[in-house]
C-alpha cells in the first residue's frame, strides 16, 4: 500500500467518525502535500478558508508560509502540512483538551506514515502536542513557543526518530508584524538544517 493510500485511509476512518467540531464544521481539513516528505509542518486548527475548501493552510497564514517556503527554496510539493484539529472550531476559537485528545490520534497515525525527519510546529498547541510527546495530560508542562521557537529537539516517539523545531505560527505576523523577521530567521534555520540532512 502506498501512502498516499494508508493516508487516505485515515482520511476516511474520520470521516465515518463523528469527531467533536464536525457538525459544525463545513469539510473534513485532512493534510496537503508530499506524503513522502522529509519535513512536516503542523499547525493548529483550519480557519474559515480551510474549512471552506477542506485543505490546510490556504488563507492569510497559508499564503505567509507559502512566502516562508519560498524563502528557504522549498514549496508544498517538498513538505506535507496536516493541523492538530481536523475540523474547525467556531470563530477560530482555542480548541479545548477534549477536542486535541479526541482528534490527534489520528495526526499520530498521519505522522507514522509519513515518517519525516522533521516536524515543524507552527503555534503553541501543536508544539506543547509534540513536545509532550504526544501525552495531553502533560501539555500544560511545556513552555510556550516564544521561549521555544527556532530551538531543536529530537525526540523518539513510538519508535519515530524526528527532530523537532517549533515556530510562531505564520498567523501571529498578521496581528504582529514585528514576529516576521523572527520567523524569517528561524526558517533560514531550518535550511541549515536541511543542508546538514542532505
Amino acid at each position: 500500500m502506498t501512502k498516499d493510500q494508508e493516508l487516505e485511509n485515515i482520511k476516511q476512518k474520520i470521516l465515518e467518525k463523528n469527531l467533536p467540531l464536525k457538525d459544525t464544521s463545513k469539510n473534513l481539513v485532512f493534510g496537503k502535500g508530499n506524503p513522502n516528505a522529509k519535513i512536516m509542518f503542523i499547525g493548529e486548527a483550519p480557519g474559515e478558508k480551510e474549512d471552506e475548501g477542506g485543505v490546510p493552510f490556504v488563507g492569510s497564514a497559508g499564503k505567509e508560509l507559502d512566502r516562508l517556503l519560498s524563502l528557504i527554496e522549498l514549496k508544498i510539493d517538498d513538505v506535507y502540512i496536516a493541523n492538530i484539529l481536523k475540523y474547525r472550531p467556531p470563530n477560530n476559537r482555542n480548541p479545548s483538551i477534549d477536542e486535541i485528545e479526541m482528534h490527534t490520534p489520528y495526526l499520530i497515525e498521519q505522522i507514522k506514515v509519513i515518517e519525516p525527519k522533521i516536524i515543524i510546529t507552527l503555534g503553541n498547541y501543536s508544539t506543547k502536542f509534540i513536545l509532550s510527546s504526544f501525552d495531553i495530560k502533560n501539555m500544560k508542562n511545556i513552555p510556550g513557543i516564544t521561549s521555544l521557537h527556532g530551538k531543536q529537539n529530537n525526540l523518539t516517539i513510538n519508535g519515530i526518530n524526528f527532530m523537532v523545531v517549533p515556530l510562531f505560527h505564520p498567523a501571529a505576523m498578521l496581528y504582529n508584524p514585528s514576529l516576521r523577521k523572527i520567523l524569517e530567521n528561524d526558517f533560514i534555520g531550518i535550511k541549515e538544517i536541511l543542508k546538514k540532512l542532505n
